[in-house]
C-alpha cells in the first residue's frame, strides 16, 4: 500500500493524501475523513509522510551522485547541501558510480534511513530502457524524488533541467556564424544530458548542411579527468586527416584539452580554431586565452529544486517539470 494507492480508493488526488498526512488545514474534513478511513482500513503506515499523523520527520534528505570528483556533480552537491541547510534539512550522500546495480542498492539505503526525499544529481541515473527506471519510481512510491538535469514521468518524481538541446544549438549556430564550417562535437557521455547536447549540435549542422557522420560527432572514451589523454584523442583525429577549425565540447575540461591540443599544434586561438565549453567552470580561466563557455544556470536549477522539495513535503502543488535556459558566456577562445 502506497500513497498512490490511498488516493485512488479515495477518489482524490496525491497531493490531498499528502496535505492530509502533513496535518494541513487546506483540506476539508470531509476529505481528510475519507483518506484516513482508506489508511486505516489497510493499516497503512506512512514514512517520511507521516508527521500528520504524530510520527517525527528526520529532517534528512538523501542524495545520489554518480561521482562527486566531477566538477558539475560537485558543484551541484554544495549548492544543495547549503539549501537544504538554510532550511533545517540535514544530508546523506550516497557516490554510486556508473553501475545500474550499485544506484539501486544506494537508492534502498536511503530508503532505509527513513530519508524525507531523495536527489538524484546528474543525468546518469536515467535509463533509455524504461524497465531500468523502474527503480526510480519505486522509490517515489514512499518518498519524493528529485531529479537535477534529467526528467521522468512518473508519480512523485519531479525534474528541474537545463535546456541542453536548445544552448548546444545555438553555440553551434553562433560558430558557424562567425565562419566556422569544419567544427566537431567533442564528448565523453551519453547520458540523458549528454544525448541532448548532441542532439542540439548536429541538429545546427544539419541545419546548415554541415554535419557529416563519422566526423562531426568525435567520443572520447578514456578518464574524465585525463586531460593529456583528451589532448591526445584529438591529435590522433588531426593526424588522421579529420580536420577542424572549431571545437565545441561537452564540458570545460574537454574544452581545456582542446586548447593544449591546439598549443600544441600551435594555432592560433581564435583565429584558426574556435572553442566552446560548457558548464562555464572554474576551469574558464585556467588557460589562456579565457575560456568561452555556456553557463546551463547551476545555482538557480539548485535553488529551484530544493524550493520544490520544500514545497512537496509541505503538500503543496509543485510542477513535475521546470526547464532554465542556458548562456553562452563568450571569452578569448571564440572569434
Amino acid at each position: 500500500m502506497t500513497i498512490y494507492d490511498i488516493s485512488e480508493k479515495a477518489g482524490v488526488s496525491i497531493a490531498t493524501v499528502s496535505r492530509v498526512l502533513n496535518g494541513s488545514s487546506n483540506v476539508s474534513e470531509k476529505t481528510k475523513k475519507k483518506v484516513l478511513d482508506v489508511i486505516n482500513k489497510y493499516e497503512y503506515t506512512p514514512n517520511a509522510f507521516a508527521r500528520g499523523l504524530g510520527l517525527n520527520t528526520m529532517k534528512t534528505i538523501g542524495i545520489m551522485c554518480a561521482d562527486s570528483s566531477d566538477l558539475y556533480l560537485a558543484k551541484a552537491i554544495y549548492y544543495i547541501e547549503q539549501k537544504l541547510r538554510a532550511n533545517g534539512y540535514d544530508s546523506i550522500l550516497c557516490c554510486t558510480g556508473y553501475q545500474l546495480e550499485n544506484k539501486i542498492s544506494s537508492l534502498n539505503l536511503l530508503i532505509t534511513k527513513k530519508v524525507d526525499g531523495i536527489i538524484l544529481v546528474g543525468s546518469n541515473f536515467i535509463y533509455e530502457n524504461d524497465a531500468d527506471n523502474k527503480y526510480i519510481a519505486d522509490a517515489a512510491a514512499q518518498v519524493p524524488v528529485m531529479l537535477l538535469n534529467a526528467a521522468l514521468d512518473a508519480p512523485n518524481v519531479y525534474s528541474v533541467v537545463s535546456d541542453d538541446y536548445t544552448s548546444m544549438y545555438e553555440a553551434a549556430a553562433q560558430m558557424i556564424h562567425s565562419g566556422v564550417r569544419d567544427m566537431i562535437y567533442f564528448y565523453n557521455s551519453n547520458s540523458y544530458s549528454g544525448k541532448k547536447k548532441r542532439a542540439g549540435f548536429q541538429a545546427a549542422m544539419e541545419e546548415n548542411k554541415l554535419f557529416v557522420p563519422g566526423r562531426s560527432l568525435q567520443y572520447y572514451q578514456g578518464s574524465h579527468e585525463d586531460i593529456p589523454a583528451m589532448a591526445e584523442h584529438l591529435k590522433e583525429l588531426s593526424d588522421k586527416g579529420i580536420s577542424f577549425h572549431g571545437i565545441i565540447a561537452a564540458d570545460d575540461t574537454l574544452a581545456l584539452a582542446a586548447v593544449k591540443y591546439a598549443k600544441a599544434k600551435h594555432l592560433k586561438i581564435p583565429e584558426e580554431i574556435s572553442i566552446i565549453g560548457y558548464n562555464n567552470s572554474m576551469l574558464t580561466e585556467c588557460c589562456d586565452p579565457p575560456l568561452t563557455s555556456i553557463d546551463n544556470k547551476l545555482e538557480t536549477l539548485c535553488q529551484h529544486l530544493i524550493s520544490t522539495l520544500l514545497g512537496v513535503l509541505s503538500g503543496n502543488e509543485m510542477p513535475k517539470k521546470t526547464i532554465f535556459s542556458g548562456e553562452l558566456v563568450k571569452r578569448g577562445t571564440t572569434r
